[in-house]
């Protein structure tokens, strides 16, 4: 079979969280590019409208969904929207997550709540709700959760964020177990430091030194998690479920010696 075929997502339709910028539109772009059609969700109308339109621009086929991810109702109405417009739902990438640096003994409740909120219980209850719909309307299909490597290791001021993407790993090892019978495949991409709008100014400034400890010597780029999303959201990757696939550079594998 040629590779192209193998990664073909044709009549697929996806949603992605986060969509608006960053590695979720890359995700977007990147599930239409080899096919699908796809919902981009995220709080910012006017972002995910130039996005939509880019997407189109290269031939692809997609539509803006305004929903922020931690209110139920918002995601009902998202998945009503994209099923209208293309149908059931069968590739979620559960992109959409917020970071912090503040210290343990200084996070509040509320800042608490809002990234472990984010970061893990959105995930599940997107997740939730997509492998219903998928069940209900006989389709198999393919969870993508995003992780990250500080759900395998931290780093100072980010126990919040840390905590809830070592959640989403174990999540998806549940999930998977839960559901790969029933055709719906739960899988997660663990990425390495890569230069976002979440973490832009810190990469840029602070942490830059930090790729003394990435083997490959630099930062996550554009087009470095393609791959692993096209293999776990085709048929490419039918026989995984319950995975994490790292995507770091070789830094874990530097730590853990």
């Amino acid at each position: 079979m040629k590779a192209a075929d193998l990664f073909n997502l044709t009549g697929r339709t996806a949603l992605v969280t986060g969509a608006s910028a960053g590695l979720g539109l890359r995700f977007a772009e990147v599930l239409a590019a080899n096919g699908a059609r796809v919902a981009l969700v995220a709080r910012r109308m006017d972002k995910l409208k130039d996005a939509v339109a880019k997407i189109e621009k290269a031939g692809g086929t997609a539509i803006a969904v305004d929903a922020d991810v931690l209110d139920r109702a918002q995601m009902n109405r998202a998945f009503d929207q994209v099923e209208k417009a293309f149908g059931t739902v069968t590739i979620l990438v559960n992109n959409a997550g917020v970071a912090h640096s503040t210290r343990a003994v200084d996070l509040s409740e509320e800042e608490w709540r809002r990234i472990v909120g984010t970061n893990l219980d959105a995930v599940f209850y997107w997740a939730q709700e997509a492998a219903r719909r998928m069940l209900a309307a006989k389709q198999k299909g393919a969870i993508v959760n995003i992780a990250s490597v500080l759900g395998f290791g931290v780093s100072k001021g980010t126990i919040a964020y840390s905590t809830a993407k070592a959640g989403v790993i174990q999540m998806t090892k549940a999930l998977g177990l839960e559901l790969a019978f029933r055709g719906v495949r739960v899988n997660a991409i663990a990425p390495g430091w890569f230069v976002t709008d979440i973490n832009r100014d810190y990469l840029t400034g602070a942490g830059a030194g930090l790729t003394r400890d990435i083997p490959v010597g630099r930062f996550g780029q554009d087009g470095d998690l393609d791959g692993a999303l096209l293999l776990l959201a085709s048929d490419a990757g039918s026989y995984i479920a319950g995975a994490t696939v790292v995507c770091d550079g070789g830094q874990m594998v530097a730590l853990r010696g």
